[in-house]
């Protein structure tokens, strides 16, 4: 990210999270929006805009970089355009872009249609230091983090009758490509300027990129209002202190606000799980373990929803195995995924080629869902079906799989949820009732190995500033399994079954081991921490008096390496903690002979 630098490099001087932070707090203002709203003329490329970006690093705070995929007699799929020019994308990455951003020809999408799909990062491609999302990335929620390995592309794909070209069909994508996996909002932008892109061609791309390069940078847990060809919206992305569940954008009537997301990320659970909700938990469960998951679906719009339900729905768990909400045959990882030569992989697919449903016939659980229509009727409850009978595309909406539920069906959810149906509920308030019950699952499930993880860390009197900080003690899955039997999920939820058989296949499962890897770095942070401030609380210069130079230099250096680490890994540390820790460091210094004094001072702090 190209931010003004500081003024200095000594120990005083703000950083660019800081500078970036106060930026975006700026650019907050309400009053601020209808200014925004106004068109601004386009900027030189190299043209500083005032806050501290150059150009395009704005842009590159939401966006990797826009492209329009058309239909070639001769090419097939081809990206026709890609902005800004200067954005890079590999052969591979083109070639993934070109066939997800068009239905199988067996969807007969016609009209406009949205959907989803997510790649993996070519190998070898730098880390972009244009954008400065990184630094905002430790205050979201785990499950909103980016992921550095894999893009998301957002997909308006139109397809209309066309007597003047040799197809007889007009066939285009406008894709936005991002590393954010902000489904709801990207989709709410492409509504708002890909139809008129579709009549007005590349002059109103240009412009629609100008008004992103202006945006505020997206902020965790700021109101943000976006302008873009005349609209405006009103955003909230969420933070990890948000308490789950809850939307904390405020619903004020605005006279400038053309749109107000209540959410950047949430699909409608309840029109997603719709046609299956008879088996919700048991997906919940599947989900949950990490288990090989396709969806079929008729088209990808249907697919890439329903896959982004099943990995919201164990939120605020993050599902750190890999999933597609939109794959095809030409997928560069087609042959790795379908392979019968080893176990299906820990991923969910979704995919709307007839072509899968031989293809992956071994896989384990399979989900067949139909057209999702507005919910009007209560669907029949199926049976959980045998995977011998999933033959092709056609057969019939259901699940498919030999899973047992280690838990109990919650039957109050279920007649809830069917009298929503009778009593024409909105499907909204159907979500929020569906995504409550997930939830408080969740949260049962994952409270008591939350309190056990927390038994690991040591006691704050066993950390010693001349000592390295204690490790955290390993985490034994028997002596967390007794500990259910007092401090279980039956203290937080009704629902009976064998949740010890439960959490000792997740034990087993890439989502615990993402889980526990990620508690184990904040632990240990939180460890570096305190270690810190045990240091500030001793009186550094009386211990300089009694040890020699060349410890008193040792400790200098092991000081500035701390700092820079906590500002690194962005430590839990409090500022005055710094500050103090910085003073100490400055005092050592000057105590010390004047020839080591100039060294110890030239020695960087950044």
């Amino acid at each position: 990210m190209a931010l003004r630098g500081p003024e200095s490099s000594g120990p005083s001087s703000r950083g660019p999270l800081e500078e970036a932070g106060a930026a975006a707090e700026e650019r907050e203002a309400p009053a601020e929006a209808e200014a925004a709203a106004a068109a601004a003329a386009p900027l030189d490329d190299e043209e500083d805009d005032g806050r501290g970006l150059l150009r395009w690093d704005g842009f590159s705070a939401w966006l990797h970089c826009v492209c329009v995929v058309g239909f070639d007699l001769e090419l097939g799929q081809a990206v026709e355009v890609i902005y800004p020019q200067h954005s890079k994308l590999t052969d591979k990455e083109k070639t993934n872009i070109c066939y997800l951003s068009f239905p199988d020809s067996n969807s007969g999408c016609l009209g406009d249609t949205q959907f989803c799909f997510r790649f993996r990062q070519s190998s070898g491609r730098r880390v972009s230091l244009h954008c400065f999302l990184d630094q905002f990335d430790k205050d979201l929620p785990v499950y909103l983090k980016k992921d550095p390995a894999y893009f998301y592309g957002y997909v308006y794909f139109r397809q209309v009758r066309d007597k003047t070209l040799k197809r007889g069909y007009f066939q285009k994508s406008l894709v936005l490509i991002s590393k954010l996996p902000y489904i709801h909002f990207f989709h709410t932008v492409l509504k708002q300027i890909a139809p008129e892109y579709f009549e007005k061609s590349k002059p109103y791309l240009e412009a629609a990129c100008n008004d992103v390069d202006r945006w505020p940078a997206p902020v965790p847990g700021k109101t943000l209002y976006l302008p873009i060809m005349g609209v405006v919206m009103k955003v909230r992305i969420p933070t990890c202190h948000d308490k789950p569940g809850t939307t904390q954008i405020v619903q004020v009537a605005d006279t400038h606000i053309s749109v107000v997301l209540s959410t950047v990320h949430e699909v409608d659970l309840f029109r997603c799980f719709f046609p299956v909700f008879f088996h919700s938990q048991m997906l919940w469960e599947l989900v949950l373990l990490g288990e090989p998951l396709v969806v079929m679906a008729p088209s990808p719009s249907e697919s890439s929803e329903t896959v982004l339900a099943l990995v919201n729905c164990i939120s605020p768990l993050k599902y750190f195995s890999d999933f597609r909400p939109y794959f095809t045959i030409h997928d560069s990882e087609f042959k790795e995924y379908t392979t019968r030569t080893q176990a299906p992989p820990s991923v969910i697919l979704g995919v709307t080629n007839p072509f899968f449903a031989k293809t992956l016939q071994h896989w384990p659980h399979i989900i067949r869902i139909g057209d999702l229509k507005p919910a009007g009727e209560i669907p029949k409850q199926v049976k959980v079906k045998k995977l011998k009978n999933l033959k092709t595309l056609d057969s019939k909406p259901g699940v498919y799989t030999s899973y047992k539920p280690y838990l109990n069906r919650d039957e109050e959810i279920i007649k809830q949820l069917q009298k929503g149906v009778q009593q024409k509920r909105p499907s909204e308030a159907q979500s929020v009732i569906l995504r409550r019950y997930f939830l408080e699952l969740t949260q049962s499930f994952i409270i008591p190995l939350e309190r056990y993880v927390a038994s690991l860390m040591p006691l704050q009197k066993s950390i010693s500033p001349w000592k390295s900080p204690p490790q955290l003690r390993q985490f034994l899955p028997e002596e967390f399994m007794k500990t259910l039997e007092k401090t279980g999920p039956q203290l937080t939820s009704r629902i009976k079954g064998d949740w010890i058989g439960l959490y000792r296949h997740f034990l087993k499962s890439p989502n615990f081991d993402g889980w526990f890897k990620t508690r184990r770095k904040e632990m240990t942070q939180k460890l570096e921490a305190l270690h810190l401030e045990a240091l500030c609380k001793e009186d550094l210069l009386l211990w300089t008096q009694k040890h020699t130079e060349v410890e008193t230099v040792d400790l200098v250096l092991k000081l500035k390496s701390k700092l820079l680490q906590a500002d690194r890994e962005h430590l839990p540390v409090k500022p005055e903690t710094m500050e103090k820790l910085r003073g100490h460091i400055d005092a050592i210094i000057l105590a010390l002979p004047e020839d080591l004094q100039s060294i110890l001072l030239r020695t960087s702090m950044t």
